[in-house]
């Protein structure tokens, strides 16, 4: 790997990265953002059982963005990386035919998203922007007006969180709206969530699965937000009237960690 190649690269868009060996199980291979005393930079660790091989394909450096792509002996894995409002991130990205950082952008969005785009957003160059007429995005949650929307008041919730799983950071909601869904049981053992019945076979199974701090989430609901949406890494955005929540689609990347739509 031509470790100097990448630093010029990422240098191109303002960002340092480093290049480091890891020693699995214990350390992972994969894209990361680290802090040091310069501050932000990112983390690509390899491993010399599994080789792999890091191509940056497309570099944008007006929006500080490029588009890197992870190749083994068995398959090609591709990140989007850039900075977005306050930080820098790392993003996996679905699509094999994805070969630059525009299509990257438009592969994260999710159909609906893109459907509202096609029939709302006139100019092209304002279809990627965080604000337009089809969408806001804050992070990796898109919000879409929903201007026919009818909700019961007394299913309204006030200051709740939005969240993609166990461990991240939430989005904090100043009215949230829920319609449907599958409940399910989260724990720190399961992120990803249980259905009742396999909760109540676990509590049976094993004694100590009751002392789990288990939470009650609403899986793949319809979920709708308004007011203001608050993030530690993001800017506050204020939504007039009901918006529906969708997440991006980087969770059907093949480079994408294991998560669900959990709220």
């Amino acid at each position: 790997m031509e470790t100097q190649l990448l630093e010029t690269m990422f240098g191109r868009m303002g960002a340092r990265v480093k290049v480091r060996h890891v020693r699995p199980p214990r350390e992972r291979a994969g894209v990361d953002i680290q802090i040091d005393n310069r501050g932000e930079y990112f983390d690509i660790g390899v491993s010399r059982v599994e080789p792999i091989e890091y191509q940056v394909i497309d570099v944008r450096p007006e929006a500080r963005h490029l588009l890197l792509m992870a190749r083994t002996n068995e398959e090609k894995q591709k990140f989007l990386c850039g900075h977005d409002e306050r930080h820098w991130f790392v993003c996996a990205v679905p699509g094999a035919s994805v070969s630059n950082v525009k299509a990257a952008m438009e592969a994260l969005q999710p159909q609906e998203v893109r459907t509202s785009v096609q029939r709302r957003v006139k100019r092209i160059k304002n279809r990627l922007k965080r604000r337009n007429e089809a969408f806001v995005r804050q992070g990796e949650w898109f919000f879409i007006p929903a201007p026919n929307l009818t909700v019961n008041e007394k299913l309204i919730r006030k200051n709740e969180p939005l969240s993609r799983g166990w461990g991240s950071k939430p989005h904090m909601c100043q009215y949230l709206y829920r319609d449907g869904g599958t409940v399910v049981y989260v724990c720190r053992r399961r992120p990803n969530g249980v259905s009742a019945e396999r909760y109540r076979r676990l509590l049976l199974e094993n004694r100590d699965a009751g002392t789990w701090n288990w939470t009650v989430r609403l899986r793949d609901a319809n979920v709708y937000v308004c007011g203001r949406v608050s993030h530690v890494d993001h800017k506050t955005v204020v939504l007039n009237g009901w918006h529906r929540v969708l997440m991006n689609t980087e969770r059907l990347a093949p480079g994408a960690p294991s998560v669900v739509f959990l709220d």
